[in-house]
């Protein structure tokens, strides 16, 4: 599916998801009827892990796995994800945590549009606060866009740093994406040592 374009930002309002801890945040979210696609969900999917990790990725949206156990990345994608997490010493829900760009599956497992990714990208930056990760990792064109605010291209963005906030993102390929594409396997796992190399560095206080 194509890409969204670039969409403008929608900020939170003031007093209202900023002031939300994470009790009340995922009760928002999962209550939350922002956009059409609330309309076929069966629940909507706030993140799962470590609400302190230094590692926070950040997917594209459930599919129908996730929409059913109301949980990220559990299926086939989810499955690569936790291997993709082992090759870089990495486990689910120890100093990672997980979030998709929107919460709520799209028909058919479509790319997010612009609108979709507009209205919920608040929660996403709310998640964010709450965790103050070291480095984002987004998965995906989707949630890089969702990020950056800007037009993608995974292949010229790889093993490069872009800012979110002051925050460190390194872009790669998602995983469902590499289900379909077994060659590009590589190049994520190069993406992942080139972000883990970057977490060293944070870590131990360089530049």
């Amino acid at each position: 599916a194509p890409s969204p374009e670039p969409r403008a930002r929608v900020q939170m309002p003031a007093g209202d998801l900023g002031s939300l801890g994470w009790d009340d945040l995922e009760a928002r979210i999962r209550g939350c009827e922002g956009c059409v696609l609330c309309k076929r969900r069966k629940q909507a999917v706030p993140g799962v892990g470590d609400r302190e990790a230094d590692w926070l990725f950040v997917g594209e949206g459930p599919g129908a796995e996730e929409d059913e156990r109301g949980e990220p990345f559990v299926g086939q994608a989810g499955r690569l994800l936790d291997a993709m997490l082992a090759t870089i010493d990495l486990r689910r829900g120890e100093d990672v945590y997980i979030a998709n760009a929107v919460k709520c599956r799209p028909p058919n497992n479509r790319t997010p549009d612009a609108a979709e990714l507009a209205a919920c990208f608040p929660y996403l930056a709310r998640q964010i606060e709450l965790v103050r990760p070291r480095l984002i990792v987004a998965l995906g064109r989707p949630a890089a866009q969702a990020l950056l605010n800007e037009e993608v291209r995974i292949a010229a963005s790889r093993r490069k740093l872009f800012d979110y906030k002051g925050i460190p993102v390194v872009i790669t390929y998602h995983p469902a994406y590499l289900l379909r594409n077994l060659a590009d396997k590589a190049k994520a796992w190069e993406d992942l040592c080139f972000a883990r190399a970057r977490m060293a560095e944070l870590r131990n206080g360089e530049t």
